[in-house]
């Protein structure tokens, strides 16, 4: 299949499709012509791809274990558990500081609303 019709199968855009072509986690065949031919299995090869980039994971990551994944079971691949680990401390730090973030606000937003609101009693 060509390039236009793996993207349509995959709702993939060409350009990423080219991109991972780039980064080496798509491999076609070429044509006299030069067009690029996909195998069929390649429309699985891309959903995986979307599904990890999905979970947050860059294309290096992916590089690094797609091969074994779309061979195997994620069980049998031993590259991906610490790549896991290391996406779930990055999200917990990033979870820390946007907690931190929302109470300063929440802070802020109290001090403002308490600052609008006028004195009690009359003063008499």
């Amino acid at each position: 299949m060509k390039i236009g019709e793996l993207s349509k199968l995959t709702g993939v855009s060409i350009r990423s499709l080219r991109y991972y072509e780039e980064q080496g986690i798509l491999s076609p065949m070429r044509l006299e012509n030069g067009y690029r031919v996909y195998h069929d299995l390649a429309v699985e090869q891309v959903n995986t791809i979307k599904f990890y980039l999905n979970l947050g994971l860059t294309i290096e990551q992916i590089s690094g274990f797609l091969n074994c994944v779309l061979k195997n079971k994620e069980a049998f691949c031993e590259e991906i558990l610490p790549i896991y680990e290391e996406k779930l401390e990055e999200l917990d730090q990033q979870i820390e500081l946007l907690t931190m973030i929302r109470s300063n606000l929440v802070e802020r937003m109290t001090a403002i609303k308490n600052e609008r609101i006028p004195p009690t009693g009359d003063g008499n």
